[in-house]
This record gives structure tokens, C-alpha cells and sequence, in this order.
């Protein structure tokens, strides 16, 4: 009865002390190299935009659409092109699809020049 009674003491004891370490690994808790513990708050940057508008654009049945090298941008609010978001991108294909000849359909941009940052972009050719 001595040996189970000593097998729950170390069981839980080796239970708690993995409890422990997990709940303070998982609160942003940090260990530096020279042995001091502090909570350390990791803050991702925003990821970087590329700024961009598109010298033509057209209309894929739910909203004006340009393409700038191999990514596709759509006309937001505030008549600023944004890059395109897997959703958006899913119509624009589906659209694509079915008018081969969409390149002639485009539209020259001459009057939506800002990008999302809202600064104006000259045509390039």
C-alpha cells in the first residue's frame, strides 16, 4: 500500500510540475539566456503592400478588376485598388473563364490612378 501511496505522490507531483511549465510556456512567458524569466509579447509586422495600380481594368460581373504583372487588384472603396483577396480572386477566374477574350474587354485607366495608400500613379505606357 506504501508504494502506490508513493507512485500517486510522484505522479502527481510530476503531473503538476508539467502543468505548470506548460502554462507558463503558454502565457508568453520567456526565458532569457542568462536565466531571467520575463513575459515577452511577440508583435508580427503588417505585412508590406505593394502599392500598385493597373494601366487597364475591367468589369468581371461584380466589380472593376486590373492586373499588375501576376496579381490582380479590384477598385475598393474610395476608387483605390487593392489587392485582390482568394474570394475576389475566385470570381475574377471564374470570369476569366468563361470570356476568352477578357484582355480586349479591358478598359484604359485613366481616371482611378490612386493606389490603397490613396497617392496617384502615372500610366507606364
Amino acid at each position: 500500500m506504501k508504494s502506490i501511496n508513493c507512485n500517486k505522490k510522484v505522479f502527481a507531483l510530476s503531473l503538476s510540475s508539467m502543468l505548470s511549465l506548460a502554462l507558463a510556456l503558454g502565457s508568453g512567458c520567456v526565458v532569457e539566456p542568462d536565466g531571467r524569466v520575463g513575459v515577452g509579447v511577440v508583435v508580427a509586422p503588417p505585412p508590406v503592400e505593394v502599392a500598385m495600380v493597373p494601366d487597364d481594368y475591367y468589369w468581371d460581373g461584380y466589380e472593376y478588376v486590373g492586373l499588375v504583372g501576376d496579381q490582380y487588384y479590384y477598385l475598393g472603396p474610395g476608387n483605390v485598388w487593392l489587392a485582390c483577396d482568394p474570394f475576389r480572386l475566385g470570381h475574377v477566374n471564374a470570369w476569366i473563364g468563361v470570356h476568352p477574350d477578357w484582355r480586349a474587354r479591358a478598359v484604359r485607366n485613366e481616371r482611378y490612378r490612386n493606389d490603397s495608400h490613396g497617392h496617384y500613379h502615372a500610366r507606364h505606357g
